[in-house]
C-alpha cells in the first residue's frame, strides 16, 4: 500500500509542474517528432526504437501501438520495483512517442516525394546530423525534468540504486548498446544514427541534468535522473 501511494505522490506532488512540465511535454513532442526525420533517413534511430522497429518488421503491427504495448509490460516491472522513476513523464513518453512518430511518418508521406531524404547524400547526412541532435537534447531534457521517465529508461535508474558503484554513463551506454545488438539479432541493420546515440545519450543526459539543475533548482529528495 506505502508503494501505491509513493507513486501517487510522484503525480499529485510533482515538483515545480508549471515549470517542469511544460518542458517534459515539448522535450516529448520533440523526440516523436526528430524520430519521424531518422525513420525518413533511415540511417538509425535511438537504440530502443530500433529495437522496436525491428519488432513490429516481424509482427506488423505500427510503432505506436506497439511501444504502448510494451512500456505497459516494463511500467508493470518498473512498479514491482518500487515504482520511484514513475510520473507524468512517464505517461507522456510511453503513450505519445510511438504514436507521435507514426502521425509525422503519415505526414511525411504526403510531403516527400519516395526517397527524398536517401536519394541525395548531404541532405541525407544534414537531416540525419540535425535529428541525432535534436532527439539527444530532447530525451535528456525529459529524463531530468523530475516528472519520471519512461519504464524502458527507468530500467537503468533501479540497477544504479541497487549498485550504486556503478557509474551511470558506462551504465547507460552498455543498456543502449544491448538494445541496439538486440535490434540487429531481430533483423535490423547496422545503422550509424544508433551507433551515435549509444556513445552520447550517456554523457548528454549527465550535462543537461546538471545544467537544468542550476536553472531549475528542485526540493533535496525530488531530483530527476542521477547526473553523477
Amino acid at each position: 500500500m506505502n508503494r501505491f501511494k509513493s507513486i501517487l505522490r510522484n503525480f499529485t506532488h510533482a515538483p515545480q509542474i508549471r515549470i517542469r512540465l511544460p518542458l517534459v511535454l515539448i522535450a516529448v513532442f520533440m523526440m516523436g517528432f526528430s524520430l519521424s526525420f531518422l525513420v525518413l533517413v533511415d540511417w538509425g534511430t535511438d537504440p530502443y526504437t530500433a529495437m522496436n522497429l525491428a519488432i513490429i518488421s516481424k509482427l506488423g503491427i505500427s510503432l505506436g501501438n506497439w511501444q504502448a504495448i510494451f512500456n505497459t509490460t516494463l511500467f508493470l516491472i518498473v512498479i514491482l520495483c518500487g515504482g520511484k522513476d514513475i510520473g507524468w513523464g512517464t505517461v507522456a513518453n510511453m503513450l505519445l512517442i510511438g504514436y507521435l512518430v507514426d502521425f509525422f511518418s503519415w505526414v511525411w508521406a504526403k510531403v516527400f516525394p519516395p526517397d527524398f531524404f536517401t536519394a541525395n547524400l548531404p541532405l541525407r547526412i544534414t537531416v540525419m546530423f540535425l535529428a541525432v541532435v535534436v532527439f539527444v537534447i530532447s530525451a535528456a531534457l525529459y529524463m531530468t525534468g523530475g516528472l519520471g521517465v519512461s519504464p524502458y529508461d527507468a530500467i537503468p535508474f533501479i540497477i544504479l540504486r541497487r549498485f550504486p558503484k556503478l557509474p551511470m554513463r558506462g551504465l547507460r551506454i552498455c543498456y543502449d548498446m544491448t538494445a541496439f545488438l538486440l535490434s540487429i539479432l531481430l533483423g535490423g541493420k547496422f545503422y550509424p544514427a544508433t551507433l551515435c546515440m549509444v556513445i552520447l545519450l550517456g554523457p548528454v543526459i549527465q550535462f543537461v541534468g546538471k545544467l537544468l539543475a542550476k536553472l531549475i533548482p528542485m526540493p533535496e529528495g525530488q531530483e530527476g535522473v542521477p547526473v553523477s
